[in-house]
């Protein structure tokens, strides 16, 4: 019930969805107390509910539009949506775990935004996050721009978010909204997790204890459309992922800056004994490093490795009008 605030809050920062949402909270918590829970089998949910029966689920509308997740399993959904105003659903646990998931997440819409994502909250400190995998129509980019990080074969966009004195897991609180938004959607794939709590960590964006995790599909905004989910968990997650290559991962923070030059800090986790490639947009070029020893197999690509200064390393890049920051993966030596 509560994925439902990002979007409003992304959209309008209003209070009077957050009213709505309270109201709704009131009302599934009455509709709990008189209605059976739905079953672990097959269940077509249209209504306001979350709860577990050996697996966790969610459905939240604001009730503009329609919308309905029909739990083929405890760990696949289909869901659909007509001129929705808000509405959130989908499968996990509670409480959340590091362990990599493995997703299929299609997703067909139009109109508004659509997207799938890995959602969850975490107490002590409070914080709402989301490793978003799949959109249709603008992601959200609210908050600050945090650097990026690659894992599982692609590149996000991280950004956090402060909200003040907003509904949460805790009630009307003031909280931090973590993001993870992959560049290039994907419908299939891997999400390794802990490279994600890692990457925010290193930006002293700290999660505490988890709570409920879920692979939620969310849609605002009049979108209309309809997706295919699936989540399984793998090994629990370490350092991994250096952009699908396994044993690390390297994660780009922004320096000072200059008129003409800027510089970038990268920060590997997972693996001592590393190999960080970064690919520039042309026709930005680097032309001074440190804590690094670099070579060049072209004149774009530059290939980083350990000189015993530790795991944080950083470039200067001359833009030449190019002000694209590089993309970066990692793997192990």
């Amino acid at each position: 019930m509560y994925g439902k605030r990002f979007v409003s809050r992304v959209r309008s920062r209003g209070s009077s969805s957050r009213l709505r949402l309270l109201s709704a909270v009131v009302l599934a918590m009455i509709a709990a107390a008189v209605l059976p829970p739905a079953t672990a089998s097959a269940a077509t949910i249209c209504s306001n509910q979350s709860g577990n029966n050996g697996y966790y689920y969610q459905m939240w509308s604001a009730g503009q539009g329609s919308a309905c997740i029909n739990i083929s399993s405890g760990t696949s959904y289909t869901s659909n949506w007509s001129g929705i105003g808000d509405f959130v659903a989908g499968v996990g646990t509670n409480p959340g775990n590091t362990s990599t998931k493995s997703f299929t997440g299609s997703l067909s819409a139009s109109g508004g935004t659509s997207l799938v994502s890995l959602y969850g909250w975490s107490t002590g400190p409070l914080v709402e996050y989301y490793v978003i995998e799949n959109y249709v129509g603008s992601p959200p980019t609210a908050g600050t721009y945090m650097g990026q990080v690659t894992s599982d074969g692609g590149t996000f966009n991280i950004y956090e978010h402060q909200q003040v004195n907003q509904p949460s897991i805790q009630g009307t609180a003031t909280f931090e909204q973590y993001l993870a938004i992959r560049t290039s959607p994907v419908s299939s794939g891997t999400i390794t997790v802990s490279n994600f709590f890692n990457a925010w960590a290193s930006h002293g964006m700290n999660l505490g204890t988890l709570n409920y995790q879920i692979l939620a599909t969310e849609a605002w905004g009049g979108a209309s459309g309809n997706s295919n989910v699936s989540i399984s968990s793998g090994g629990s997650g370490g350092g991994g992922g250096g952009g699908g290559s396994g044993g690390c991962t390297a994660t780009l923070s922004a320096g000072s800056q200059g008129s003409d030059w800027y510089n970038l800090n990268v920060a590997v986790t997972g693996s001592s004994t590393w190999t960080v490639t970064m690919n520039l947009v042309a026709p930005a070029v680097v032309y001074n490093t440190w804590n690094t020893s670099a070579t060049w197999p072209s004149q774009y690509v530059m290939v980083a490795k350990p000189n015993g200064s530790g795991n944080t390393f950083g470039v200067t890049i001359s833009p030449n009008g190019q002000w694209t920051w590089p993309t970066v993966s990692c793997s192990t030596a």
